[in-house]
């Protein structure tokens, strides 16, 4: 097995998807560099990321499938999974070789690997999108912090910006530590830097909260406990429609 080696974004991936073609290699594994040593089996290929390859290959599968079908292997990537990440090499193959109808073959192992991971990664983007608990910052920025299993904060930036279009806001993954900055204009990736002193670290992040966060999430505590009718309470379905992990999101969870 011959390792793809690299940088970890997806212009980079597609970039040694395109390199499979040029070597015919199809059982290439992708993986993302590290400066630390490697613990690998096989040789290992440095794959340079070169945009014009990546825009060829997704032109190719657009052409191929619609930028609908096509957006499954952004997604599949998003899961970040190296074997995910080599079905989806074997797949665009079969794309490419035999057109549109490869992803309707559920029949394959492949295929059917492929669609249960994209299938995860949508199902954590629609749970992030409804469990996101913004805090107002002293500075008028509200900001929520997530640990999604997938990094899926790509896939729900148009929805926070449409919805929330009229304040700035900062989504924060904490699992991997960048952001997502809505500052009333446009969306900037964020990184987290180490920060001196003793601010307090609400939700991950140092910052100066707003005072009167304290009595929204109060307000809201009660709202939630008033509507709530303890002889219909059922836990098990309670839990299968908000399974436990994201409970530190949600003000009314909280002690």
């Amino acid at each position: 097995m011959v390792n793809y080696e690299f940088d970890g974004t997806y212009a980079g991936y597609l970039t040694g998807l395109f390199e499979c073609f040029e070597r015919k290699e199809w059982e290439a594994s992708p993986i993302v560099s590290h400066s630390g040593p490697r613990e690998l089996f096989g040789e290992v290929r440095t794959v340079v990321s070169d945009p014009a390859k990546a825009k060829r290959v997704q032109a190719g599968l657009v052409k191929r499938l619609g930028a609908e079908k096509a957006a499954r292997f952004w997604q599949n990537f998003l899961s970040e999974e190296a074997a995910a990440w080599r079905v989806g090499y074997r797949v665009a193959r079969q794309v490419f070789l035999s057109g549109s109808q490869v992803l309707e073959n559920y029949g394959d192992k492949d295929v059917l690997f492929f669609s249960q991971t994209v299938k995860k990664v949508s199902r954590e983007r629609h749970r992030i999108k409804a469990f996101v608990r913004f805090a107002k910052s002293a500075d008028g920025l509200y900001v929520a912090t997530v640990e999604p299993d997938f990094n899926v904060l790509p896939l729900v930036v148009s929805f926070f910006r449409s919805r929330y279009a009229d304040q700035p806001w900062l989504i924060f993954d904490a699992k991997r530590d960048y952001g997502m900055h809505y500052d009333g204009n446009s969306v900037t990736e964020v990184v987290r830097e180490p920060v001196n002193g003793t601010s307090d670290r609400r939700n991950g992040l140092a910052l100066a909260w707003d005072a009167r966060n304290e009595q929204v999430e109060r307000l809201w505590k009660q709202y939630f406990k008033s509507t709530n009718i303890e002889a219909r309470r059922n836990l098990r379905l309670h839990l299968r429609h908000l399974p436990k992990r994201y409970w530190k999101y949600l003000v009314e969870k909280q002690p």
